[in-house]
Formats: structure tokens, C-alpha cells, sequence
């Protein structure tokens, strides 16, 4: 039974980083149409799916983006991960006080660098302050631990541990869990939970910007839906064959 449910509303963001698994770029296309959206998680919605997390790509620059939150809101515990820089722009920061999801989190794509960090700590308690609930994905990188532990500390001061998510980076230069761990100062942390070891998760699984499914955001061999509903989704797991982003192309 499928309860949390992930969608790439595109694989359009002006923030373009080199190591995104999404490939999203300034160029990126968008075929998702918020009515598809909508349809799409609410049948999955009224067939068990608990809670849906919007990302991309950048969401908050998806058009649209604010009628899809309007529809599934009410429906589910709905989530938007997003890079934060959309936030900065006071049209989009009014239309987030009239048009609310449950939580947004914010990614730290690099935490070496003092200018996002405190962009992203700085824009924390203003989410608070509307009444969403605030949460940080912090990427680290193998070579970023020792600004990723520092950046954690920070955090750490306006967030409680779990609403901070402790995010290897992939494919490459991925930390070990040991170096993972370090961050968090030795302390209990939130993570994937392939942290220790790949395997297929019960009750997630995570359709792309192209309207492919797979168990794993991460994962290759998406499958294309059949159909833009519950069983579109069903029918597109079937066929999946799973196997661990180590053997990405």
C-alpha cells in the first residue's frame, strides 16, 4: 500500500546545480498541467496515498503551483521541497500566505557557502511565522562534512533534529555514514533511509517531471504511467525492475 507519494511537478530550475539527479536546468521542460496534477494525486489520495511531497525541479517556479497546493491541501499532508530562491520574490511570498501547505523544506545545496546558508537560516522562522511547518534537506558531500557539520550546529538553533534531513550527495563524492553521522555531532539524525544499505521502500514511491514512476526518487529504470491515476501508478510499479542508484547511467 503506497501512503507517501513524491511528484517532479517539472525539471525547470533557475538555480541549475551540476550534481542535481533531476537534471533541472534553466532549459527544462514542464509536461505536468496542474489539472493533471490534481486529478492524478487526489485519485491516489482516495486510494490510501496519506501524504504527497511537490518538488522538481523548483516548484515554486512551476506555474501553477499555488492551485495545485489549493486542491491537495485539504486532501493530504502536503509538502514542497524547493531551493528557497522563488521565496525571495514578494509576489510568490504573498500568494504563500494566501495558499499554505502543511511544510516546506528548504535544500542546502552547498554549505560552504556563508551567502546560501544564510539565506536559507534567515527565511526558517519567516515559514514558521505563516504557520508552516519549517524543515532544511542539507546535502552533504564527502568533501563538504566539516561546512556541513558546522551549518548542522547552526540549524540546529532554530530547527529541532527532525526537521533537519541529512541527504548524501549522489552519484559521486558521497559521504560514508560514519562521515554522515559526524555531522550531527555523533547524535541521533534524520536521513534516507538507504543510508546503511539500498532497498525497495513499502509504502513510498516517487513519479518524475516526464510522468515515470519508480519506488526511489534516485533509482533508474522509471516506468511510464499507463494512466494519470491510482491504478496508472499501480500498473507502472508492476513493471518496475528495481535496482539501487549505484548502477544510475
Amino acid at each position: 500500500m503506497i501512503e507517501q507519494l513524491s511528484i517532479d511537478l517539472s525539471n525547470y530550475c533557475s538555480k541549475e546545480c551540476p550534481f542535481c539527479y533531476n537534471h533541472s536546468r534553466r532549459s527544462g521542460n514542464t509536461l505536468w498541467t496542474p489539472d493533471e496534477v490534481i486529478h492524478f494525486a487526489g485519485d491516489c489520495i482516495a486510494h490510501g496515498v496519506k501524504a504527497v511531497s511537490l518538488g522538481g525541479g523548483e516548484p515554486f517556479e512551476y506555474d501553477g503551483i499555488f492551485e495545485v497546493i489549493d486542491a491537495l491541501f485539504p486532501q493530504c499532508y502536503l509538502s514542497v521541497t524547493s531551493n528557497g530562491l522563488p521565496l525571495e520574490n514578494q509576489d510568490v511570498w504573498q500568494s504563500l500566505q494566501r495558499h499554505k501547505p502543511d511544510k516546506i523544506h528548504i535544500t542546502i545545496h552547498n554549505p560552504d557557502l556563508k551567502e546560501e546558508t544564510a539565506r536559507v537560516e534567515s527565511i526558517l522562522p519567516r515559514i514558521a511565522a505563516l504557520d508552516i511547518k519549517p524543515g532544511v534537506n542539507l546535502l552533504v558531500g564527502a568533501d563538504k562534512t566539516e561546512a556541513a557539520r558546522d551549518e548542522y550546529s547552526r540549524l540546529r538553533k532554530i530547527l529541532n533534529s527532525d526537521q533537519i534531513i541529512l541527504v548524501p550527495q549522489r552519484f559521486s563524492n558521497s559521504p560514508s555514514p560514519r562521515q554522515l553521522a559526524s555531522v550531527a555531532g555523533g547524535k541521533p539524525f534524520q536521513s534516507p533511509s538507504c543510508l546503511l544499505g539500498c532497498r525497495k521502500p513499502d509504502k513510498f514511491c516517487s513519479v518524475s517531471w516526464d510522468k515515470r514512476v519508480n519506488f526511489c526518487s534516485f533509482s533508474p529504470h522509471k516506468v511510464a504511467l499507463r494512466s494519470l491515476d491510482f491504478r496508472g501508478l499501480m500498473d507502472g510499479l508492476k513493471d518496475v525492475v528495481w535496482s539501487s542508484c549505484a548502477h544510475r547511467a
